[in-house]
Formats: structure tokens, sequence, C-alpha cells
């Protein structure tokens, strides 16, 4: 009732403001009209008066009477003015009316289709609903508003950092997957959810950070495919194609029929394989054979190779420049090698190939970064 009463007092108030001064507007005319009459009225006593002291002559005084009457006659004469005068009543009856009806036919269609008596919900009524009733935005403030208070809660960072890496917050996810290991211990899917958002938070880029946390959920399950499938896609991003499209091989055939990464391993190969056709001859780090030699090599002999297969590899990206994946890899053996200068240098022409405000400039940043390196001193 109090909002009924509320509505009303404010719809009068705004009607009011509007309707006062159109009635105003026709009394002034109204007004302006009665002073004229009295005027003309003196002046034809004022005239009487100097005709009966001999001031004017008669016939003057005729013509004088004449001319008043006539101004008399005007006012009451519908002419111009009066037509003009019609027309602003009419505007201002139409104007009074509109007033009156917006709000008659807001009050109805308010009536019709709101809901006056609905109670109010604030954000604590909210989050004490049934969780069955409870949006995922309401259940993840809920959560949120346990752990502020119970912030040693292990178990409530461990349901919410999944929900959160749902949600693409990964920075989120990363700090409640920290929470959940260093207060409820390691486990496989903890450490692989972990290497996930942090690789998720770089925009994709398996970092050494993501790389440690999968290579310690794969110690706790060696089978694990989340820390299986990302560790294939950073050696894919290094530039090791080879290696990655063989973990995947292995990984898929040691997969259920129903897994639901056998998609997503499908996908990858089928891109890898995309990607060694295009560049002709993919821009990897040295195979197999290649490590079995430099095994029984000096070390001078074989930081010498290793330098010549960079330098090899930095050759190719100049002829085939649009290898996001070499240009990752060129950068990480010029960092590994303790070529710093060098790495920066790959590092600006990689971005410079493909434009500083592309994806693929995003991401050789956000790899660099994890390297410890930045495109400027």
């Amino acid at each position: 009732m109090l909002f009924w009463v509320i509505a009303a007092i404010l719809t009068l108030g705004a009607s009011l403001a509007v309707l006062l001064p159109l009635t105003g507007g026709a009394k002034g005319v109204s007004a302006s009209s009665d002073h004229d009459l009295e005027v003309y009225r003196d002046q034809l006593s004022e005239l009487d008066r100097d005709v009966a002291r001999g001031l004017i002559q008669p016939a003057e005084a005729e013509e004088a009477r004449a001319e008043i009457a006539r101004r008399i006659l005007r006012l009451d004469n519908p002419g111009p003015a009066a037509a003009a005068r019609q027309a602003s009543m009419a505007t201002r009856l139409v104007a009074t009316v509109a007033v009156l009806v917006v709000p008659l036919v807001s009050w109805g269609l308010y009536v019709k289709l709101g809901s006056p008596d609905l109670p109010s919900q604030p954000l604590s009524e909210r989050l004490a609903k049934n969780p069955a009733d409870s949006s995922v935005d309401e259940l993840v403030a809920r959560a949120e508003a346990h752990l502020a208070a119970n912030p040693t809660d292990g178990r409530g960072w461990d349901v919410l950092a999944p929900v959160y890496l749902r949600m693409q917050r990964f920075s989120d996810a990363v700090t409640a997957y920290r929470n959940a290991i260093r207060l409820d211990g390691d486990s496989a899917t903890r450490q692989a959810g972990l290497g996930e958002a942090i690789a998720n938070a770089a925009g994709g880029i398996v970092s050494a950070d993501a790389q440690a946390a999968f290579e310690a959920a794969l110690k706790l399950d060696p089978a694990n495919p989340k820390a299986t499938f990302y560790l294939a896609m950073g050696m894919a991003q290094e530039g090791r194609l080879d290696e990655a499209k063989a973990a995947w091989q292995k990984m898929l055939a040691a997969l259920p029929q129903d897994s639901p990464w056998r998609g997503a391993v499908e996908q990858a190969l089928t891109e890898s394989a995309k990607r060694s056709v295009a560049s002709g001859e993919p821009a990897n780090g040295p195979g197999a054979a290649d490590v079995d030699a430099a095994s029984s090599m000096s070390p001078q002999d074989r930081e010498a190779m290793i330098n010549t297969m960079v330098v090899g590899l930095d050759e190719k990206l100049r002829q085939n420049p649009r290898d996001a994946e070499g240009w990752m890899q060129l950068v990480r053996s010029y960092v590994v090698l303790g070529k710093t200068d060098q790495a920066r240098d790959a590092l600006n022409r990689s971005i410079a190939v493909f434009g500083a405000d592309s994806e693929e400039a995003k991401k050789f940043t956000a790899f660099a970064a994890s390297l410890g390196l930045t495109a400027t001193e």
C-alpha cells in the first residue's frame, strides 16, 4: 500500500508541475482584455467631462467616441488575435489531456504487467536460497563468501577451482588450485588443473610453470590424460613437432573409446599434420639420431652442434617466417644457450612478422615472459 501512496503523490506532483503553467496562460489573456476594456470606459467618461466643461467641440467628441467604440468592438471581435488565442487554448487542452492520460496509461500497464508486491531480494537472501534454485553466479558468490570467512577450507577451494576454470576466470582458478594443493595436499587432478589454468591464463602457452604442474600430475598418475595432452602441446609449441605427434599417438592408443579426450587428441594430430605439410619441413629440434650422436661428443663439439642447429633454425625462419611455433622454439633455444640478445632479437622479429596487435604476438610475448625475456630492455 505504501508503494501506491508514494507513486500517487509523485504522479500528482509531476502532473501539477506541467498543468499549472498551462492554466496560467489563459488567465493572463483574460486579465489583459479586462484591463483594456476598463481603460476605454475611463476614456469615455473623461471625454464626457471635457464636453461638459466646453474643452472639446461636440463634433470632435463624437469622432472620439466612435474611435473608442471601434476599439471596444475589436476586443470582442474574433479576429486573428482571438483565433490565435483559441489555437493556444486548443494546444493547452491537448497538452492537459496528454499529461493526464500518460500517468493513467502507465499505471494501467504497471498494474497489468508489474509486480509491486514482489519483495526485494538482497544478496544475503539470494545466497541463503536452496542451491537447487540458485544460478551458477549465485552459487559461486556463496562459495566465495564462505571462503572469505573460512580461507583455510581446502575442500572449498578444491570445489571452486574447476568452476573458475569453466567460467574462464583463469587467474582465480590458479589461486584456487594453489590454495587447494597447499591446504589439502597434492593430487594428479589438482596439479593438472593448475597447469591448465596457468596455460590458459598465458593465452594457451604451456609455460615452464604449467609444464612443472603437468609433470607433477604425471608423477602421481602416469595415465593422466590432461597432463599428457598439454605436455605434448608444449612440445609442439617449442617446435618439437615429431615428439608431440608421437606423444599424442601413444595417448590416443591408450584412451578408451568413450574418452572425452579422443576428439581433442585427434584434432591436435590433424592440425600438426597440416602444419607439417604447410611448412614443407617442420622447424623442430634434433631428432633421435642427433641426440645419439651428440651424446658421444665432447662438450665443445656438442655445443658447436647445437649452435649450428639453432643457426639453421634461424635461417629457416628467415625463409619461412610465418611459422609461429618455430619462432617460439628459436627464442627458447637462444635463452637456453644464454644468448639473451639473440633471443630478444628473435622475439622482436617474430612480433614484426605477425604484427604487434596479432594473437601470435601476444602468445610470443607471454611465452618469452615465462622464460624471463621481454621484447625490450
